[in-house]
């Protein structure tokens, strides 16, 4: 593992354990070279997929895309990390799992959605605004005033 500090090579594992969640091994690293430490992370990937983005653009799936989208929605919101991290792992777990080469952006966006509906309803109403685009303030109104009916029921 290259050392982010100085760029050297040889690093060494000081610390490996599991995440609270099992997904991943969080490893204490030091590098040989300038001494500092840093953490890595090593989670299982299963398969390679691409992620079919509008007008036909195709990426590699990208865990990090959804990290920094779901921990902006949740943002000041008290929602510990454990839990962000649950829901982005079940989130990848799904579509590695899903036997396609291929997942449409759209699906992973309902998925994150369907999952802050469950996590928090400030950050669902946060992510949709920007997913579903909204473009003025009576937007937000229409969905805020779903999102308060289904919470009612």
């Amino acid at each position: 593992m290259r050392c982010p500090f100085c760029a050297n090579d040889d690093t060494q594992v000081k610390d490996s354990r599991p995440t609270e969640d099992s997904s991943a091994i969080r490893r204490r690293r030091q590098c040989v070279s300038c001494g500092a430490r840093f953490t890595t992370f090593e989670r299982v990937q299963l398969r390679e997929v691409t992620i079919v983005k509008s007008g036909d653009r195709r990426e590699a799936f990208d865990r990090l895309k959804i990290e920094q989208s779901v921990a902006l929605a949740c943002r000041k919101r008290g929602v510990s990390q454990e839990r962000i991290d649950q829901l982005i792992s079940g989130i990848q777990r799904q579509v590695e799992t899903a036997g396609e080469p291929e997942v449409a952006s759209a699906q992973i966006g309902e998925m994150v959605m369907e999952g802050l509906k469950q996590l928090d309803s400030v950050a669902y109403i946060r992510f949709a605004s920007v997913y579903r685009d909204f473009s003025e303030a009576r937007d937000f109104e229409e969905f805020a005033s779903t999102v308060a009916d289904a919470a009612k029921e």
